[in-house]
């Protein structure tokens, strides 16, 4: 989902579902988005009512007395959120149901432009962002990873995952590519906005340091279309976020599409994303999130996909750096 993530550090400031043919595509091992229309997506699990739920007192009125929390996410991203019968599902959206019993309130998903998110969290289009977000101090701080400047105002998170990035390339690697050091002078696609594209810029650049060839980078709104590139071998990586990677190497056409190579490059927090503003709400979330890292349901969700090994055993408020 700063913009720019592992899914994602972000270009104006510093993650699984289909790729067409391609995706829902990856088997979490673990370690950063959708069809870009604004159609809204509730998460499966109807909330308690607030007059139950154990943490409903430490959420603003307006959202306690709405009922609902709206979230912003680029439902593109398998296995951390994607859509499935019109509805989001995936990691995100099943700790949001987890969330929501505590705070006696709905998530529903809203799906958008990872690069956009920021943007409509500090116009007030929804309360929070899940987005497999990394937590970053220029995202904190409103920095515009590819100038340093101040982009804006920052944002808040409530870390909850933790993922790097990958690199994902053809089944079989038939260009040989096994670090980043291989990707110079080569095509790389990859979602803009995003960590990945950061970590891709900066080895362009130590490229050129080292003598060798610049990497050409394409760019896009979705993961989808990055990996479509990369199956038609039109480029010869896609950078992505680890579960992401690996839920698209085992699922993509049957295992037979990509696999992943090397090990996870700078892995860091996901985070939920709400405004400097919005204090109240942020520590309603990471009350419920500590809860439900207490209680047990955070570790039966990360069991159900696979990606225990992204686990944190406290929700940190702006832990990235």
């Amino acid at each position: 989902m700063t913009a720019s993530s592992t899914r994602r550090t972000t270009a104006a400031q510093s993650r699984i579902a289909a790729v067409g043919a391609i995706a829902v595509a990856g088997a979490l091992v673990l370690t950063g988005c959708g069809d870009q229309t604004d159609k809204s997506s509730s998460s499966d699990t109807s909330s308690s009512s607030s007059s139950s739920a154990p943490l409903a007192d430490k959420l603003p009125k307006d959202i306690k007395d709405a009922g609902v929390v709206k979230v912003g996410s680029d439902i593109a991203y398998p296995p951390v959120e994607y859509m499935q019968s019109g509805k989001a599902v995936g990691i995100d959206p099943d700790i949001a149901d987890a969330l929501g019993k505590q705070l006696g309130v709905k998530f529903e998903f809203q799906n958008g432009k990872f690069d956009q998110l920021i943007v409509g969290l500090q116009s007030k289009r929804f309360n929070a962002i899940m987005s497999a977000m990394n937590d970053t101090k220029d995202r904190q701080n409103g920095i515009d990873s590819d100038t340093g400047k101040k982009a804006g105002n920052g944002i808040d998170f409530v870390d909850y995952f933790t993922a790097g990035t990958s690199i994902l390339v053809q089944k079989g690697n038939p260009k040989g590519i096994k670090t980043l050091d291989d990707l110079c002078g080569k095509v790389v696609a990859l979602q803009k906005g995003t960590t990945s594209e950061g970590i891709a810029k900066t080895q362009s650049t130590k490229c050129k340091t080292d003598g060798k060839k610049a990497i050409t980078l394409q760019t896009f709104d979705t993961d989808p279309e990055a990996l479509l590139r990369l199956k038609q071998g039109a480029s010869v990586a896609d950078l992505n976020d680890f579960p992401v990677a690996a839920y698209n190497a085992k699922t993509s056409g049957g295992g037979k599409d990509f696999e992943v190579v090397g090990d996870q490059i700078e892995a860091g927090p996901y985070g939920i994303g709400v405004s400097k503003e919005s204090t109240q709400l942020r520590d309603a979330l990471q009350a419920a999130m500590n809860a439900i890292i207490k209680n047990g349901e955070y570790t039966k969700i990360l069991q159900k996909w696979n990606v225990t090994d992204g686990a944190v055993t406290e929700a940190k408020i702006n832990g990235g750096s």
